[in-house]
């Protein structure tokens, strides 16, 4: 076979994050040449800072449960998961020596809690099948004649192939590669590309002032819920006792209530962050289309109002000697002491036994909802994830192939998925990596 053909029968892979590499890998095992495009300097970027650089590559829930973690459009995927899904991701990893472990939550992680074992793996993957690995080699775009795909295009150069794989990933961590490329070329083809939002990102309010405040601050145990209205308008009544998101809780809560999680959250200097906030990020950036949106955060959902009340009078009660500031000491972290002095407009020194009945159902209203009218989602390059991208109507699931145009397959965050967090965006991109580049490599 001369150059020129054996050329237009390879696979070319436009994106070296985990559904590159698994795509690229998978290919070349199945008997393609493979060549491998990476527009930085090292394949795996986003790989070595996922799960604070452990690598969280994928969950223990069972299948439905992990579907449910990825809403309406996780039904995609039913066929890759039955193709690779956990148990044949976790063999592989073992296979390169990379042994793991579960812990809270059903995240798996390689015992080691190093990433960089994870993209070594994968690299020993492709250097094993021969795979032809290019950094610094940026695709601008895809060629492709009477519907079919002919090639890639860089800089300078057109680069024949007989099937290409779109792995360039989504439109977050721009650093690490994945900065809408793959979009745009799968736009410049014909495919829709549905609206594309950040996912998994902290979000900024109103009040960023008071937020500012409380700036550090760490919650644990906290209920935080979202509402279609402003934050004066919020009724603490429909704060659901159990949590409601994508992924979690089957009985929908009554509007205006969008989503409610217990869990960590965090005070930032413009709003608010950590885990319970980047899970209910995304419905809220949605929502926001439409109307205000404000959230409530019940700091004791532990206690109901009675409880609650009656604790009050207790520490009131048994500490009424002391100054108001130096009580609230006793319910708050340090630095939310202050702000709640301000919020209650109850005087800092005034001593417990001075403090009113209608005083202390101030503190209690406080307490069971401290609201924030949100403003909006930081950056896309501040999010952990994309929401958006290649329409699953223009993909086929059994072979992640396209519809439109013939030879062209997808993988990873460049499709129309996205999930919590938890290690299902990262098995989502090895399971239709396996898939994308295995049926590509069968096409050519």
């Amino acid at each position: 076979m001369n150059l020129q053909s054996r050329e237009t029968r390879r696979v070319i892979v436009i994106g070296g994050g985990a559904s590159g590499l698994m795509a690229a890998g998978r290919a070349a095992e199945t008997g393609a040449s493979v060549l491998l495009l990476e527009k930085t300097d090292r394949p795996g970027k986003k790989l070595l800072i996922s799960g604070k650089g452990r690598c969280n590559v994928t969950n223990t829930r069972e299948l439905d449960d992990f579907i449910a973690m990825y809403g309406p459009n996780g039904r995609f995927l039913y066929s890759a998961f039955h193709r690779f899904f956990r148990e044949e991701l976790l063999d592989f990893l073992q296979r390169f020596g990379v042994e793991t472990k579960s812990e809270r939550g059903g995240r798996v992680f390689p015992v080691s809690d190093d990433a960089r074992e994870v993209v070594k793996a994968l690299e020993g993957y492709l250097a094993g099948y021969g795979v032809d690995v290019r950094t610094g080699d940026r695709a601008t775009g895809i060629g492709v004649r009477e519907g079919r795909v002919t090639g890639v295009e860089i800089p300078g150069k057109f680069l024949p192939a007989g099937a290409v794989v779109l792995a360039a990933g989504g439109a977050s961590y721009p650093h690490t590669g994945s900065s809408g490329d793959g979009y745009r070329m799968a736009a410049a083809l014909g495919h829709t590309v549905t609206k594309l939002r950040p996912a998994l990102v902290p979000l900024v309010v109103y009040e960023a002032e008071t937020a500012g405040s409380m700036q550090g601050v760490s919650l644990r145990n906290v209920r935080l819920t979202s509402f279609r209205c402003p934050a004066d308008q919020i009724d603490p009544a429909l704060t659901p006792a159990s949590d409601w998101g994508r992924g979690a809780g089957r009985k929908r809560p009554p509007p205006p209530v969008i989503e409610s999680r217990q869990g960590e959250m965090m005070f930032t200097h413009f709003g608010i962050g950590g885990p319970v906030t980047l899970l209910m990020s995304l419905a809220m950036i949605t929502a926001l289309e439409t109307g205000p949106v404000s959230v409530s955060i019940d700091l004791k959902p532990a206690l109901n109002d009675q409880q609650l009340r009656q604790r009050l009078q207790r520490d009131f009660e048994e500490q009424s000697k002391r100054s108001y500031r130096n009580i609230l000491k006793g319910l708050l972290p340090q630095k939310m002491v202050d702000p709640f002095v301000g919020l209650t407009g109850i005087p800092p020194e005034k001593p417990g036994h001075q403090i009113t009945g209608p005083e202390r159902e101030t503190l209690l209203r406080l307490l069971k909802s401290l609201r924030f009218n949100i403003k909006g989602p930081l950056s896309m390059e501040a999010a952990i994830a994309t929401s958006g991208g290649v329409s699953l109507d223009e993909i086929d699931p059994r072979t992640m192939a396209s519809r439109l145009v013939k030879g062209l397959y997808f993988c990873g965050e460049v499709v129309d998925l996205d999930a919590d967090t938890g290690g299902f965006n990262l098995q989502a991109a090895f399971s239709t990596g396996y898939v994308a580049g295995e049926e590509a490599a069968k096409s050519v």
